[in-house]
């Protein structure tokens, strides 16, 4: 599995409520490959040559200045943090913060600098995790694969014992095994559920919690590991082939189309409620509606476009303020509403704009009408 460091929500908050005018966000993209890291280090290096330019032109104190270059320039030598990276990597360094997030996803490569991090690339991946898991499993065969939108499946190694074909042997008295297969195509019920329950004890060790799983089994050994599972994002569709005719791609050919009708299902599911509870006044598609709703904590759910960079500023009373371009002082402000909605307890989840109602950039639940004015 690629690492991925994804903060919790309260971690997440912590970063983006950080000030600092000394505050420096970078992104750059990455890579697993150890023959690539020469190259990444190239572009973290350039990057951080950006940003101290940035930093000496800005009305700071030397001491400040060279105190975050010498933090960023420390983890160009750390050997052991560049031993196991993923597709991008995001930092962020302050005269009092040093932090370091390697995303699976694809992130567009900047330098910010201003007097807060620009959280807006881990923000949109904490919203937007597109990462599948996909189990195959047959009579004395268990692979488990990991999928993302921008990559073919990848196979994750699975702590098996090695005589985990043995679970489908009817035991006799004793304890010992039967040289023959009990009764059934592979075994009893009793003996494929403990066949399935090792193999997915196995799988749940691997993958995160939460993330949707799909089950990929021969019919004997498919209401087995339903029996037993206990990921509780293992989906109801099951891949209506063989474990054994599944190569890479034909695997990645079947993960899409179950994830699509899976987005497809859910995003409807949402519009409708959506359409119902703005016809009481509860939901909004209006920016400025969104980002008051968000400083009055009233969003109960967001979704948001995961494109949009449009910049500004947001005041205490929820104002919006367009700006023409970025600056040190702005920051895009569907990030800065989404931010407000997670501060809140309120869910965000970053979506295409044609997913989107009205064409707008946001889509917000509400938890009680706005006031007047």
């Amino acid at each position: 599995m690629l690492p991925a460091d994804i903060p919790e929500p309260n971690d997440l908050i912590d970063l983006i409520d950080h000030r600092d005018p000394a505050s420096v966000s970078i992104a750059v993209e990455s890579s697993p490959v150890p023959a690539d890291h020469e190259r990444i280090k190239i572009a973290v290096r350039n990057a951080i040559d950006d940003a101290h330019r940035e930093l000496a032109g800005a009305d700071l104190p030397r001491d400040q200045v060279e105190a975050v270059d010498a933090r960023l320039r420390a983890l160009l030598d750390d050997d052991e943090f560049w031993r196991h990276q993923s597709r991008s990597l995001i930092v962020f360094a302050s005269t009092e913060r040093f932090e370091t997030f390697r995303l699976a996803n694809r992130v567009v490569p900047h330098v910010a600098v201003g007097d807060r991090f620009d959280t807006g690339a881990l923000l949109r991946a904490v919203a937007f995790d597109d990462r599948a898991y996909i189990v195959l499993i047959d009579e004395g065969r268990t692979r488990l694969y990991e999928f993302g939108t921008d990559h073919r499946p990848v196979e994750l190694a699975l702590d098996l014992p090695d005589d985990h074909a043995l679970a489908l042997e009817k035991t006799t008295t004793g304890g010992r095994f039967d040289r023959q297969r009990a009764d059934g195509r592979t075994g009893d019920q009793p003996e494929r559920e403990r066949y399935a329950r090792i193999a997915q004890d196995a799988v749940v060790a691997r993958i995160p919690r939460g993330a949707p799983l799909i089950l990929a089994a021969s019919d004997d050994l498919e209401p087995a590991y339903r029996a037993v599972n206990t990921h509780t994002a293992l989906l109801d569709k099951t891949i209506p082939v063989h474990p054994n005719a599944l190569n890479a791609a034909r695997l990645g050919e079947e993960v899409r189309v179950i994830l699509d009708e899976r987005h497809a299902d859910v995003l409807g599911q949402w519009r409708e409620r959506f359409g119902t509870l703005r016809s009481e006044g509860l939901a909004t598609s209006r920016l400025t509606e969104a980002a008051t709703a968000a400083t009055e904590a009233a969003v109960d759910t967001l979704h948001f476009d995961m494109d949009d960079t449009a910049e500004g500023t947001i005041d205490e009373f929820g104002r919006i303020t367009h700006a023409p371009e970025p600056g040190p002082d702005t920051y895009a402000l569907v990030d800065e509403i989404a931010a407000r909605v997670l501060r809140s307890g309120g869910s965000v989840r970053a979506v295409r704009r044609s997913d989107l109602p009205d064409g707008a950039p946001v889509a917000a639940t509400l938890r009680f009408r706005l006031s007047e004015g």
